[in-house]
């Protein structure tokens, strides 16, 4: 279960983004938005296809920056 601890004096928005930035981290609206349709097991293969292609690409890069040094 995510959830934060309230500092003295701090204010509710403060609070609310550092609470939005735990709930992203840990994927729970993305598993919220997951679930909230049926997805055709050819549309999940090819989400996912397209995940392991920008992770490749992303992947690259920080490699030919590493090496650039």
């Amino acid at each position: 279960m995510n959830g934060i601890y309230l500092r003295e004096e701090e204010p509710f928005e403060k609070a609310l983004r550092r609470f939005s930035k735990v709930c992203e981290r840990a994927g729970v609206l993305s598993d919220i938005k997951k679930y909230r349709h049926y997805e055709k097991p050819s549309e999940e293969r090819k989400r996912k296809l397209n995940a392991a292609k920008r992770k490749r690409i992303r992947d690259d890069k920080r490699l030919e920056y590493r090496v650039e040094r």
